[in-house]
């Protein structure tokens, strides 16, 4: 990836939705009738790649990412889903596994996600109340949301983003979902959308152990400090977010491909101005200049190649 610029600023690959909300499509001046549910910010799945603004280049032609960074913003609820570790991933899907992790930027008075089961929910409860056609959201620990809420969704978690909510998701690059239940509703062509019940069943941890860790993982709060935050850290990527108050001044060392979004305000890198989800990959190693033209919180995500 060769260029006169060390942050290469990006345009995300579009992803529409039957649960999919208005506001992505209002941030970005998209006009369209279509629920635009994500935008693939920072991605080299084949499936979705993001292009080199300036060029309209395909990232994935350019470079190849352990991670993958998007936006979602929900209308409804997304299905009950799971998805697989490396290990299954690759013997059934020829693909990696997806762990990911989500942070809040905006929800409804009310609005949350689901994940994790409840205490002493078992397999085989699960199993039978899922054949008997009973609603699955009942075995799923709930959590309302506020902006700054952190979550971690690893392999082999239940889970579910509820309506009303709009989140950046970083995560393995990998497209392998495992729907359990869809709430009983129809996809675009009139019919219920397809469910992996056998698949998912393979997936889902009920151990309680692994299920207390997804509540104690929550992280709360984290647009009111300014200064560095660390959120995640796996083995494919590594989650940073960094709050600057208006008019601050920050050097910022990026690694190369390490990915950069503006989940608030507005900032110039360099000489270039990024404005609230927009986003960018780093080219090289160096350092950009960051000036924080109102206060603004950004999203730093480093690649980590096997």
């Amino acid at each position: 990836m060769n260029s006169m610029k060390l942050l290469l600023k990006l345009e995300p690959s579009l992803s529409f939705k039957i649960w999919g909300g208005e506001k992505l499509k209002h941030i970005k001046n998209i006009e369209t009738d279509r629920p635009l549910g994500e935008t693939w910010e920072i991605s080299t799945h084949a499936s979705a790649p993001s292009k080199v603004l300036v060029n309209k280049t395909d990232l994935n032609d350019l470079v190849d990412l352990s991670y993958l960074l998007k936006y979602i913003d929900t209308s409804d609820n997304l299905s009950v889903q799971v998805h697989p570790d490396d290990e299954y991933a690759k013997e059934h899907e020829n693909e990696k596994g997806k762990t990911e992790c989500w942070l809040i930027l905006d929800a409804e008075p009310g609005a949350g996600i689901y994940l994790g089961f409840k205490p002493e929910v078992t397999r085989k409860e699960f199993k039978t109340a899922l054949e008997a056609g009973l609603a699955m959201n009942h075995y799923l620990k709930f959590y309302e949301v506020k902006p700054g809420d952190f979550f971690a969704v690893p392999a082999g978690a239940v889970h579910a983003i509820g309506g009303g909510v709009t989140l950046a998701e970083v995560q393995q690059s990998s497209g392998v979902t495992y729907r359990v239940w869809d709430w009983g509703r129809v996809g675009d062509d009139g019919k219920p959308r397809e469910l992996h019940i056998k698949k998912a069943l393979d997936c889902l941890r009920f151990d309680e152990g692994f299920n207390r860790q997804l509540e104690l993982g929550r992280k709360q709060m984290l647009f009111d400090n300014s200064g560095a935050h660390s959120l995640y850290s796996h083995k494919d990527f590594k989650a940073e977010l960094i709050n600057l108050e208006e008019g601050s001044k920050k050097e910022i060392r990026l690694e190369p491909k390490e990915g950069v979004t503006v989940l608030k305000g507005q900032i110039d890198f360099d000489d270039e101005s990024y404005k609230e989800f927009d986003s960018g990959i780093a080219a090289s190693e160096g350092i950009v200049f960051a000036h924080a033209k109102e206060k603004c919180s950004i999203l730093l995500v480093k690649n980590k190649d096997a």
